[in-house]
């Protein structure tokens, strides 16, 4: 522990102070200062989370035990029109990287600038697909030109700042591109010579820092290559002179509207990095480790929720996820006390078969001992020295000395917290104002709508009419039918409006009314929609919107996928009596587009005292009718815990608090009512494996920051596409309601409440080998009733820590190979 504590101390020095430090790395580890060091990161997306979020969130982060933070850089939120510059807000990148520089922490800025990160377009601003002759992440002289001048920008404001540590900042590592040798094989040699570019370009920055490029395992030189996945421990990088690097543990996986809530057990992840760890890793770095909320429209996969929270060791709240964050905090304590030796340690690994392996770390006459067992069903006996041990089923034994036990991935020995959500007492006097969205119309004398963007006589992707500046797209076209017409007139038929789209959602207006709505469903997203119309003789007015859900952001050539309304759009003549179909083709008509809401341009999600005369007041108008603007306003909900609003009962659309879009929401969207049950930590990890949610919407509950709301009254609007009832909304907070423990003996077992919450009660407490889990604990046939003491070291505290050994607890009657406490607490 000495080695750790002089190196925390010397970080702490050089941050604070602003020492510049040399960033170097052989095959064995990144070297501070010619001292090879054990990085352990977590991604955290400034994006994400807010400014009033960033110190607790960096502060739980070490906490935890890391001593890196990593972050994307993203390029569309930073530059959404071409040379117009935005880093205010939760996008000042600059305050970001000083958060986690006053915290004494590393960074590594992952520039890219593509990202993929589940972000609308994969980072990339719409824009930038508009520019004549571009091809993206290519060798194509335009892409080039504005990739360059944008790495440059972002490189130059880090120089500005001092912030890479040549300067006596915090970013030790820098990316450049981002997993490009997963698609590198579709762009043949055009993507050869880019990497290439992309390598020189990075190198010509001199930044004083090392250069990654992950899942590229032909990365030029000096590049450093990097692995992603849920399991990298068997990766290794091609080059013996760079060092065994993980960029992103997949701590769980994202959310697709309409599907289950992915989990990954704490047990599988403290596995993946030991295992990581056992076999030389010394760089790793998980993702995420708070995933946060996808604000605004930037979402995207398509079809990826608001919510990221990634199943991540800090929630999307920034909650401690328990037992998760606890079970890996133990076991970044373990490697830290352990950094000497792992860095410089010679190295010795053994497969003693049957799924067993032993990798010896000795340096300067001590050892360490790393004992895994990857059978995925049965626990393995290792004799080991002249002594049996027995290694849980998927699972990875860290022993000091060879010999003592002090670290099992498969043994938690962290609280697990129940969180609960209060809902605060003054939600029933909520009262609720409306407006109908305007069912938009060309003006006759221009034939044009008042801020159209553009008018041609054919169907354009949506990306090009838009520029990504919204999720809505208007398109209008005036319709002349004659209904002398023989071919329409049979007695028997009805009009059809049959429009083939490629993604996301349409609704449909005729002659100013609601005709329908339909969205993408499988995960395909194209889909043809057609509903009964009706039409009168002569002219009418026919208004289509094209709604996106978040952009591809991921695969070859994904820039090119198309978006929106490409036609064939018609009207149909359908019979009754099984005639054939009568068909006109209005797909080269004039169409008009226009780009957002009606009531964006009023300005109705702002915050401003005249808007609310552009609502109509009314408890229960236009309830369930699709295409309608609601606002309430709303008290700050007490005390400390995060907020969010449940917005169970609507439909689907986007919300805003005090004029700020907390995301996209879609309540309507219901899981599969089959995949989930009981979680197996042990075997392969994959997002289908411990899902939650089964029958349920997607996601109902949405996270409004406490920086972005007042200190008595906010504003909430919100934009309803399909119909919804605001008066079951509620406003609630999500903190810790019950916390369970049952750790082994020997350990020392943390309890703590949230919020300034206080223990209450002490439901149960066993010392010995209780049964069951959490909320089901029974005593077993080995038991000491260890009430009274938790009681006493808990009750009426925020936080207690229990001892688990006979000398805390008493001697047992029985004979047992482990002996374990059990509590269940209420805050």
């Amino acid at each position: 522990m000495m080695g750790f504590s002089y190196s925390v101390i010397i970080l702490l020095a050089i941050c604070s102070i602003g020492f510049a430090f040399e960033v170097s790395y052989d095959g064995r580890a990144i070297k501070i200062d010619g001292e090879r060091k054990l990085i352990l990161s977590g991604s955290i997306h400034y994006s994400r989370s807010t400014l009033g979020m960033w110190p607790d969130l960096i502060r739980k982060s070490k906490e935890g035990g890391l001593n890196t933070i990593e972050t994307y850089v993203f390029w569309n939120a930073h530059e959404p029109e071409r040379r117009k510059y935005d880093f205010s807000g939760n996008k000042n990148l600059v305050k970001f990287i000083k958060t986690i520089k006053h915290e004494g922490l590393y960074s590594i800025l992952r520039i890219g600038p593509y990202v993929c990160a589940e972000w609308t377009y994969g980072g990339f601003p719409v824009w930038l697909h508009n520019l004549p002759g571009i091809q993206f992440r290519t060798n194509n002289e335009v892409y080039k030109k504005e990739m360059q001048t944008f790495t440059t920008l972002i490189v130059d404001m880090m120089k500005r700042e001092k912030l890479f540590a040549s300067q006596g900042g915090p970013i030790i590592l820098a990316q450049i591109e981002n997993e490009y040798g997963n698609v590198e094989w579709a762009y043949g040699d055009g993507g050869s010579q880019y990497v290439k570019w992309c390598a020189n370009m990075a190198e010509s920055f001199k930044v004083g820092v090392p250069w990654i490029m992950c899942q590229q395992n032909n990365a030029p030189a000096p590049m450093i290559s990097a692995c992603n996945g849920y399991y990298c421990d068997q990766w290794y990088p091609k080059s013996n002179s760079t060092p065994k690097v993980w960029t992103e543990n997949w701590g769980g996986w994202f959310q697709n509207w309409g599907d289950r809530n992915p989990h990954r057990a704490a047990e599988d992840i403290a596995f993946a990095v030991a295992r990581f760890i056992q076999l030389k890793g010394t760089v790793h770095n998980y993702y995420m480790y708070h995933g946060g909320t996808n604000f605004g429209n930037t979402g995207g996969g398509p079809y990826i929720t608001t919510s990221y929270d990634y199943d991540a060791p800090l929630d999307e709240f920034g909650n401690l996820r328990q037992p998760k964050w606890g079970h890996l905090k133990n076991l970044h304590e373990v490697l830290k006390s352990m950094e000497k030796i792992i860095t410089y340690g010679d190295v010795n690994t053994t497969d003693y078969h049957d799924s067993k392996t032993v990798s010896i770390y000795s340096h300067n006459g001590k050892r360490i001992c790393f004992f895994s067992n990857i059978d995925a069903q049965k626990d393995k006996t290792l004799t080991f020295e002249g002594k049996d041990y027995i290694i849980p089923a998927w699972s990875v034994t860290i022993l000091d000395d060879c010999k003592t036990e002090v670290y099992s991935t498969a043994k938690v020995n962290a609280q697990t917290a129940i969180m609960e959500n209060k809902i605060e007492d003054w939600n029933g006097k909520l009262e609720w104002e409306s407006r109908p969205e305007k069912a938009l119309h060309i003006n006759p004398s221009t034939g044009l709508i008042k801020g159209s963007t553009l008018a041609t006589n054919q169907l354009l992707d949506q990306k090009v009419a838009t520029n990504g500046t919204s999720d809505y797209l208007w398109l209008l076209t005036n319709y002349y039918h004659n209904t002398s017409d023989p071919n329409w007139c049979k007695d028997d038929n009805y009009m059809v409006l049959h429009v083939q789209t490629k993604g996301h959602v349409i609704h449909a207006f005729v002659n100013g009314k609601y005709a329908g709505s339909q969205w993408a469903r499988g995960g395909n997203y194209e889909f043809v929609f057609e509903r009964e119309i009706k039409l009168h003789q002569g002219e009418n007015r026919i208004s289509i919107v094209s709604s996106t859900v978040g952009l591809h952001n991921y695969g070859p050539h994904f820039e090119n996928i198309d978006t929106g309304i490409h036609g064939p759009i018609q009207i149909i003549s359908r019979s009754k009596s099984g005639f054939p179909d009568v068909v006109k083709d209005i797909s080269s008509s004039r169409w008009v587009y226009k780009t957002g809401l009606h009531g964006e341009d009023l300005g109705l999600p702002q915050v401003d005292p005249h808007h609310h005369l552009y609502f109509y007041f009314g408890r229960n108008n236009n309830c369930n009718r699709p295409f309608i603007w609601y606002k309430t306003t709303f008290k700050t909900p007490s005390g400390k815990d995060p907020v969010v609003v449940d917005l169970i009962g609507m439909g689907k659309g986007t919300a805003w608090v005090n004029g700020k879009s907390i995301g996209r929401y879609w309540p309507k969207a219901i899981a599969p009512g089959s995949g989930c049950g009981h979680c197996d930590y042990r075997g392969t990890y994959g997002p289908s494996k411990c899902a939650t949610g089964c029958g349920k919407p997607t996601q109902r509950y949405y996270h409004i920051p406490r920086d972005w709301l007042n200190e008595k009254a906010n504003n909430l609007v919100l934009f309803e596409e399909l119909g919804g009832n605001p008066q079951n909304i509620t406003f609630q907070t999500v903190t810790v309601g019950k916390v369970c423990g049952n750790a082994y003996q020997g350990k020392v077992l943390e309890l703590s409440c949230q919020g300034g919450k206080t223990f209450s009660d002490i439901t149960f407490a066993s010392f010995g080998s209780p049964n069951g889990a959490c909320g089901s604990f029974t005593q077993g046939n080995c038991h000491v009733d260890a009430l009274p003491i938790v009681q006493k070291a808990c009750l009426g505290k925020e936080k207690c820590s229990l001892l688990v050994s006979k000398d805390s607890f008493g001697a047992l009657s029985c004979q047992s190979d482990t002996y374990r406490l059990a509590v269940e607490a209420v805050c």
